[in-house]
């Protein structure tokens, strides 16, 4: 939380002195050091939700994706050096298959996922402990889209950026995939 906030102080992200106020305080009232708190992320991401437009969220979050930097880089880097004389066609096709996604390319240049984590909400909801989806689960699925984001730019070696976060189907089924569209960047 305390990074994100820090980069949402920036000037690029156009957040408000009066909205800044907001998740400072968010921070002071539930942050244990060296911890956090689950009630203060949830608190946290429920006010990016309600205080930041779909805009500042996405490129908060293309920088800050949830499981970005994990031991798989070394894979992903090793991966796109290998391919990248292959179409991006074939590298997503490969990419799928060596990775085990679901990756989709298609003809208006965005890259769709449909991806279900194992921890966050999903882990929740098979411990019964998340039965409805709370004000924080957009934000929470929107910083997920940044972490495939992560993993899809450095294993295709191509830029992307977050179009969308469609977590629909969970109001229907929390254990439902989430559909993550990347516009591929020129």
């Amino acid at each position: 939380m305390r990074t994100l906030l820090n980069d949402m102080r920036k000037k690029k992200y156009g957040i408000s002195e009066d909205s800044l106020a907001i998740f400072e305080n968010i921070i002071q009232t539930h942050y244990v050091p060296g911890y956090g708190s689950r009630e203060g992320e949830d608190a946290f991401k429920a006010a990016l939700g309600e205080h930041l437009t779909e805009q500042q969220r996405f490129r908060l979050f293309e920088q800050h994706g949830a499981c970005k930097g994990t031991s798989a880089d070394k894979e992903r880097k090793s991966f796109a050096l290998e391919h990248e004389h292959m179409t991006l066609a074939e590298r997503v096709a490969l990419f799928n298959k060596t990775f085990g996604r679901n990756a989709v390319l298609h003809d208006d240049n965005t890259i769709t996922v449909n991806f279900a984590c194992t921890h966050g909400y999903y882990k929740r909801v098979k411990e019964k402990k998340v039965t409805s989806l709370p004000p924080a689960a957009q934000s929470y699925f929107e910083q997920c889209a940044g972490g495939r984001l992560y993993e899809l730019e450095k294993a295709l070696g191509i830029k992307l950026a977050i179009k969308s976060a469609d977590i629909s189907p969970l109001s229907e089924n929390l254990m439902n995939p989430v559909v993550f569209t990347f516009a591929i960047a020129d």
